[in-house]
């Protein structure tokens, strides 16, 4: 059978039913198995690495508890990515009065015509990633949520609290401004070729 996503069972459904029992060697087994999996959709929508750090305990905590309400026919690491990014969402949603909206620090020129596609095409995850921080913080989860993670705008309304409209904006912007960054960052490779 073909696991969506390209997703392979990379937990066994003995260690999930020993995780039931709640053998500590066997919850030890589960985080070490899906740290990089949590790790990873943490990141995405948090910036500060001790805040996605406790982001993915508590997480996972959630999927210890919760194991027991878990269906079979949802594969695990989709439902623990799941989790993951709802945890994400109700963390943001507690601290989103705390935290004043982020702006860009670093100002975008426009620049002349480049070719970005071939930036693009030479630019790795990690880079991409890089850019990513430059969109404010309301923005990047949105796109997160729509484009990496592929929720709805109906959805993403709903888990943010926002119209759909302002969901649809909040991409339009992080687009926009990532097309900058690419634009400005592709015209500086360019210069420093023409130098060569």
């Amino acid at each position: 059978m073909q696991r969506p996503f390209g997703t392979s069972q990379m937990v066994s459904e003995a260690l999930i039913a020993r995780c039931q029992r709640e053998e500590p060697k066997a919850q030890y087994e589960l985080y070490r198995l899906l740290h990089g999996l949590m790790m990873s959709v943490c990141t995405r929508y948090e910036r500060n690495e001790q805040d996605a750090v406790a982001g993915m305990n508590q997480g996972f905590l959630k999927v210890l508890t919760n194991l027991d309400k878990r269906r079979a026919e949802v594969p695990f690491e989709l439902w623990v990515r799941r989790i993951m990014i709802n945890t994400m969402i109700d963390t943001y949603r507690k601290n989103k009065e705390r935290k004043a909206q982020e702006t860009m620090e670093t100002s975008v020129d426009e620049s002349p015509a480049v070719e970005v596609n071939d930036y693009l095409r030479q630019m790795e995850s990690e880079a991409f990633a890089q850019l990513l921080d430059r969109v404010p913080d309301m923005s990047r989860k949105v796109f997160n949520l729509f484009i990496v993670d592929g929720f709805s705008h109906a959805e993403i309304g709903d888990m943010l609290g926002i119209s759909t409209g302002t969901s649809k904006w909040h991409v339009s912007h992080a687009r926009h401004v990532l097309q900058r960054c690419i634009a400005q960052l592709a015209g500086k490779c360019a210069a420093k070729t023409a130098y060569q």
